[in-house]
């Protein structure tokens, strides 16, 4: 708690700013460089020898590496030759030397570590100065208040106010956009200040006005704030709208302002305006009788009057009045010429920028029209400080306005008192010293301490002087306080200190305001850091208050002595103690307690001795002083400790108590653990996988004494509460008491009785007992029996401590006791844990009931009691959780979709719903990418042990090993999958399992759409459900939640566009590529025709009963998807089938890449029908439909079909023709193509036998004679069929002949014996229209024969059929 410097910005580009600014300079000879700094050394060991000793060494003690070590590339200090000005809020700084500026910005940028840091950036560079030589002599940047309602105190925008050696002011943005310039005098500008409004601290204090004040060598400006405020604003309106739009120019309203010159003052360097003060009428009296002498007359009223204060020489200095209303203020037309003709302003703006120059007649021009400068009113000196030697060079105005700082060329700082007009204080040997202010208002929390409490709030005041000699920087209490912060900053730093805040607040719009301003920062060019000083206001206390002072110190001091890690345990030990002991104050003292008994590196010897002295030291004082809440701490402090060694102690002791376990009670659970043992030992398996956790969450990390004692509260019964904060800690606290019982390392009950001493309630210790147990699973899996009897005994002995079971507690109702062990093992999710620990509960649980039983009734009856019947069923629960959570932790194969193991409990299992448990099964079933038909097979084999499912291997020897392990690890997956479904019969029966994977399915396909194989497979798994009613609702439920949306924006992508639409404009429309659409549209199909074939079975089966297992039964959770799906309502079939047709029609354009408009393919009822809801009743397109239509449909089929045999013609060109392959399932070339046009044409009414004959041609043109020969059986027109074939044939034959490459002689032979008309017709075929024209002879020589055989003999063709069965016969036996 004391002073400090701490960094809050930093400066970027560095470097930049020095190279532009000095870019005109060239480095100095190395002489003159030696010789400053020989000049420097000789001046810092004059200052050392006046200044006295005793301070020194407070200096030496702070210091800390200086930052010059760094400077040895730099070259000499460039920036004490710059003017510097930083705005209050330290979002804007200016650094100008010169002609030329640099504004740099605030601006957030993450560190290495990530945090967030201020830095301050370049923005804007250029060059300032208009006129022919001067330069900039002064510069300050004021932040002005936003307007708005909403505004909180960060200001609107920041206004740079920069004075040149010519005497203009000029006003810029903060990108250095010129606002207005004023020329109110014609000597060089000296100094600029700023007052702006601060809020009264105390009723009768004079509330200032804000005003900008301007020093001229003889003269002084003041420009009321409110008017400068006022134009400011318009003018930068009046920038942005000229920007904008080049509007007009709007005269802003005029500066209202005074003008003083100042009499009676030799030279004026610097000054400060103090504002209005009125007199008291004392030294009113006293000031007319000097200045009137002894008949002079008194006013009534005593006037108001502004108060200057000027320093320099001749007299060093002075004090000038000027009385309210002696002197009216001048009205200056503001300047705008640069607004009015604006491009040229913005030009001029940046051709400083980018370095151009500007015409010189133009500059001419500017100097000709000079403005009128208003004379100044004089005022005269009303005293001063004579010292003729002395002259000031700078003087710093208090924030209170009372006091001010002033250096002099003597290297003395000197402090006035403004309302007496006398030095009061004087330092020496600060050459070239800076000075700032601050003000500390006292902390909230001191004011409880304090006297005064229901006073307004105290400020202390502080003077902060840097001595750039020294490199020092000292904070000085006021008036006449001691040095309370010295530090060791470097000789070339600037102590940047403005002295107003944000202009354009008043006492109504800062109400309720945060101002975020800094009072003093200190700016290092070397590092770019600006740091600002804090103080705490305890500092400024005087001696009889500066106990609480001494308090802070100490505890400082123990802090730090905390903080090392190298301090020995008894050094530390000594330090605390006699820290703690000195200490007076108690809340300090329990403070340093607090961060003692907090710390992680003290012992706990050492915690127990400084707190036990403390305690005793307490106790010795007079007991009406003592501080109560702080003895009962101590006291309750000592006992936590105490409780921390005595477990420590037992844990860590070698004698283990000979085991006297109730070998009675445990007779059962043997054969219990027997029985779930093969499942505990595959459970154990596959939880022991290896996984990452943090050496500090290891459940074996040592409990340090300061984390014990965190969780513990000493309640005022004397009893011991421990506090539950994060699960870990409350893991870590039961591990620390139980886990050596548990592993057999303890003694049980000498724990138990430790704890039971210390006041601990039985209920929280069985809490934390049930927390390691279920946490520490692992570990217990490996010894179960072990850990089984430890954790018995462990129960048994808290359930006899007093406290625990109620005596009153009736055998035939609940016992609360009990109960907290059932609902922590129906919460946990370490299933095997859980289970182990309802075995132990329900042995214990009998025991005791029977023991309260005999000792009743003394009768040879068992007891029957609810408290029994609870656990039978928890026990049950568990057994069954178990099983499921065993499935639910085997890993899935590698390259499925994977994610985390679902954990389950009987609480979430039971709030999951009736069908919670077969969610969470199908959830496995997708993340081990398991078949439907896979699943099917596991579901029989449950149903029919005797079915055997071995699959053929038949893989290389190499991959024999690899594959035996795969399958056998996949048949003991599904064992696991059977015998859980053995355990819940009614919860996962096939058709329930079957419907919650559909579900999952289509869930996942929704996520990732272009998964079209999780759509597919949520399409099998529902036609696997074997009930109508299952089906039909989750097919209902499934076409309107996710397929409907989808489908309807395919129809209309492909109706817009007309044809199959590509990749990109499906991604865009239906949300997947177009291949997953082809895919989609498939599954949409399969899903209607489920639908329909459901809707039709409904009526002839009757609706399943869904029930639960007996023991699950309390399930209140969601409705399982089957229980929705029985919920949902019929449905429309020819609407159904109307959706069907649609789906269809696309699937085939999509697979085909057909062009077709889908929707053109049926009338206005058949279009409005579409994507209505299934269940409702619509308008179908019935009776004979348009012939156009009819006709648009059979082309459309016909391309189907021609597109379909296209397909198997690429797949068998590569097989013989005389046997043709087996085609796949689905694709463009499915077997089921054919007969689903046939279906189709009877729907659309188009004549099945034109798609026939059609068929028929196209396979023989395609050259698939087999195929078309199984066709041609179902044509019923065989004559036009038969014409047809008969071009086909003497295309053939054309080619053959007459278009073949390798023409043989006895084709031409052969074609010279043909009849002529059969030549001529020959000739006039065109084979090229044949997709596969080289088919074998002998296939030819089928074809005219089936043509005979088709052909009746009375046809017109009949002679021509013969005449090629001729030639074909003739070429076959050339050949």
């Amino acid at each position: 708690m004391s002073c400090s410097l701490l960094e809050f910005c930093r400066l970027q580009e560095l470097k930049t700013v020095r190279d532009y600014l000095f870019q005109s300079q060239k480095s100095e000879p190395a002489g003159e460089k030696t010789q400053t700094e020989n000049e420097l050394s000789w001046d810092s060991a004059e200052w050392e020898s006046a200044w006295d000793g005793g301070d020194n060494k407070e200096e030496e003690a702070t210091s800390a590496p200086t930052v010059e070590e760094e400077t040895t590339g730099q070259s000499e200090p460039w920036m004490q030759d710059c003017v510097v000005s930083l705005s209050p809020c330290s979002d804007l700084l200016v650094v100008a030397r010169e002609q030329k500026a640099v504004f740099l910005s605030a601006k957030w940028r993450s560190d290495e570590s990530g945090r967030e840091e201020m830095t301050l950036a370049v923005t804007w560079t250029g060059v300032l100065s208009t006129d022919e030589g001067e330069c900039v002599n002064s510069s300050i940047c004021i932040p002005l208040a936003s307007q708005k309602r909403s505004s909180t105190g960060r200001p609107d925008w920041t206004c740079v106010v920069v004075g040149f050696s010519s005497g203009y002011v000029r006003f810029y943005t903060e990108n250095g956009v010129l606002l207005l310039a004023q020329l109110l005098h014609e000597d060089p500008v000296l100094r600029l200040k700023c007052r702006t409004y601060e809020i009264p601290r105390h009723p009768g204090v004079t509330e200032q006005h804000e005003e900008l004040s301007i020093l001229y060598p003889a003269a002084l400006v003041t420009i009321d704030g409110f008017s400068l405020f006022q134009s400011l604003r318009a003018c930068r309106n009046q920038v942005a709208r000229a920007a904008a739009a080049g509007s007009d120019v709007i005269q802003p309203p005029p500066l209202a302002y005074k003008k003083w010159g100042l009499q009676d003052m030799d030279t004026i360097v610097d000054h400060s305006s103090v504002g209005i003060m009125t007199l008291c009428v004392f030294d009113q009296m006293k000031n007319a009788s000097i200045l009137g002498g002894f008949n002079a007359s008194v006013k009534g009223s005593p006037p108001a009057m502004s108060q200057y204060i000027t320093v320099g020489g001749g007299p060093y200095t002075g004090f000038y009045y000027a009385v309210e209303g002696s002197s009216q203020p001048l009205l200056s037309h503001v300047a705008l010429a640069v607004a009015s003709k604006l491009t040229s302003a913005l030009f001029s703006a940046a051709s400083g920028w980018l370095g151009w120059n500007k015409n010189k007649s133009e500059e001419e021009a500017v100097q000709k029209q000079k403005p009128k400068v208003e004379a100044a009113t004089p005022l005269g000196i009303r005293f001063g400080l004579p010292d003729s030697r002395r002259h000031g060079e700078s003087i710093c105005l208090s924030p209170c306005n009372t006091l001010a700082g002033v250096t002099d060329d003597f290297g003395r700082v000197t402090l006035l008192d403004l309302a007496r007009g006398i030095a009061i204080r004087m330092w020496k040997g600060y050459r070239d010293a800076q000075l700032g202010w601050l003000q500390v208002p006292e902390e909230r929390g001191d004011r409880e301490f304090s006297p005064s409490a229901s006073l307004p709030r105290r400020h202390a005041l502080f003077l902060v002087i840097y001595a750039p000699r020294r490199g020092i920087l000292e904070v000085w209490a006021m008036q006449h306080g001691p040095r309370v912060g010295a530090f060791t900053v470097g000789k070339h730093c600037r102590l940047l200190y403005a002295g107003y805040r944000l202009m354009g607040v008043n006492s109504v719009t800062s109400q309720g305001w945060q101002l975020h301003t800094q009072q003093v920062c200190l700016l290092d060019p070397i590092t770019g850091a600006l740091r600002t000083v804090n103080i705490p206001f305890h500092l400024a206390l005087s001696d009889k208050k500066s106990e609480r002072a001494k308090d802070m110190h100490l505890l400082k001091r123990l802090t730090t002595i905390l903080r090392s890690r190298e301090v020995e345990p008894d050094i530390l030990e000594q330090e605390a103690k006699s820290v703690l002991l000195d200490i007076k104050h108690p809340a300090i003292k329990k403070q340093a307690l607090d961060s003692l008994l907090s710390n992680k590196n003290a012992p706990v010897s050492c915690l127990t001795n400084v707190t036990s002295a403390l305690y005793d030291a307490l106790k010795q004082q007079d007991p009406e002083e003592v501080d109560t809440p702080l003895l009962e701490l101590c006291s309750s402090q000592l006992k936590l400790l105490q409780l921390y060694t005595d477990i420590q102690n037992l844990h860590s002791a070698a004698d283990i108590e000979a085991s006297s376990t109730n070998q009675d009670s445990l007779e059962g659970i043997e054969e219990e653990l027997s029985r779930v043992g093969p499942t505990l030992q595959r459970y154990a398996q596959l939880t022991s996988r290896p996984s990452v956790s943090f050496a500090q969450d290891s459940p074996d990390s040592h409990l340090p004494a300061q984390a014990f004692i965190s969780q513990m509260e000493c309640m005022e019964s004397g009893e011991l509460k421990v506090i539950r904060t994060s699960e870990t800690e409350w893991n870590h606290l039961g591990n620390f008491m139980f886990w050596g019982c548990l592993c057999g390392k303890s003694p049980l009950h000498k724990v138990c009785d430790t704890l039971q001493q210390a006041g601990i309630s039985p209920q929280q210790l069985l809490s934390l007992l049930l927390s390691v147990w279920l946490q520490r699973e692992k570990e217990m899996l490996q010894k179960p029996e072990e850990t089984v009897k430890n954790l018995h005994t462990l129960l048994i002995a808290l359930s006899n401590m007093k406290g625990a079971v109620e005596e009153s507690w009736d055998t035939q109702s609940i016992s609360p006791w009990w109960q907290q062990v059932r609902c922590t093992c129906i919460q946990s999710h370490n299933a095997a844990a859980a289970l182990l620990a309802a075995f132990v509960a329900h042995r214990a649980t009998k025991a005791s009931i029977t023991s309260r039983a005999d000792s009743k009734l003394q009768s040879e009856w068992e007891a029957v009691s609810l408290e029994l019947e609870q656990w039978v069923v928890c026990v049950r629960q568990l057994e069954d959780v178990l099983v499921l959570q065993t499935l639910l932790l085997v890993p899935p194969p590698q390259g499925a979709a994977g994610g985390a193991a679902a954990q389950c409990s009987i609480k979430t299992l039971l709030e999951g719903g009736t069908g919670g448990i077969a969610d969470s099964v199908s959830k496995w079933v997708f993340r081990h990418n398991l078949a439907p038909e896979r699943l099917k097979e596991i579901l029989q084999k449950k149903e029919d042990k005797d079915a055997d499912d071995k699959l053929e291997q038949t893989t290389g020897e190499e991959q024999k090993k690899q594959e035996e392990k795969s399958q056998e690890d996949a048949d003991r997956t599904a064992e696991l999958l059977v015998a859980v479904c053995q355990r819940f019969p009614h919860s996962l029966s096939p058709d329930l399992l079957f419907a919650h994977c559909c579900w999952e399915y289509v869930v996942q396909w929704n996520k990732d759409p272009e998964e079209g194989r999780y759509l597919s497979w949520a399409v099998e798994h529902l036609k696997l459900v074997s009930s109508p009613h299952i089906q039909l609702g989750i097919s209902t439920m499934m076409w309107s939640t996710f397929i409907v949306k989808r489908l309807s924006a395919a129809a209309f992508l492909m109706e817009k566009v007309g044809k199959s639409p590509k990749d990109r404009l499906c991604r865009r429309d239906v949300g997947m590529g177009d291949k997953a659409v082809t895919s989609f549209l498939g599954c949409c199909v399969q899903l209607l025709q489920i639908l329909m074939e459901a809707d039709s079975a409904v009526e002839e089966v009757p609706a399943p009963e869904l029930s639960v297992e007996e023991v699950w039964f309390g399930a209140d959770g969601p409705a399982s998807i089957a229980e929705l799906a029985l919920e949902q309502r019929g449905v429309h079939y020819p609407l159904v089938q109307h959706h069907c047709l649609l789906a269809s029609l696309l699937h085939a354009a999509m697979t085909f890449s057909l062009k077709v408009k889908p929707l053109s393919l049926f009338d206005s009822k058949g279009k409005n029908a579409f994507f209505r809801d299934l269940t409702s009743i619509q308008l179908m397109p019935s009776g004979v439909m348009d012939p156009g239509l009819v006709s648009i449909r059979q082309e459309f089929l016909l391309r189907v079909l021609t597109g379909w045999v296209q397909a198997i013609g690429d797949t068998s060109s590569s097989t013989s023709g005389t046997r043709s392959p087996p085609l796949p399932s689905n694709g463009p070339n499915a077997d089921w193509w054919p007969s689903l046009c046939q279906e189709l044409s009877a729907l659309l009414q188009v004549n099945p036998d034109i798609l026939k004959r059609h068929l028929v041609c196209e396979l023989y043109n395609q050259g698939l004679d087999l195929r078309a020969e199984e066709v041609m059986l179902e044509v019923e027109d065989k004559d036009v069929l038969g014409s047809q074939l008969l071009v086909l044939t003497g295309q053939r034959l054309s080619y053959s002949l007459l278009h073949s490459q390798s023409q043989t002689q006895a084709a031409m032979e052969l074609l010279a014996r043909l009849p002529p008309t059969l030549c001529t017709w020959l000739k006039a075929m065109d084979p090229s229209e044949l997709r596969c024209p080289l088919v074998p002879l002998s296939q030819t020589s089928r074809l005219v024969s089936r043509l005979i055989e088709i052909l009746p003999e009375n046809h017109a063709q009949y002679s021509l059929a013969l005449h090629l069965l001729e030639a074909v016969e003739a070429l076959t036996t050339e050949d």
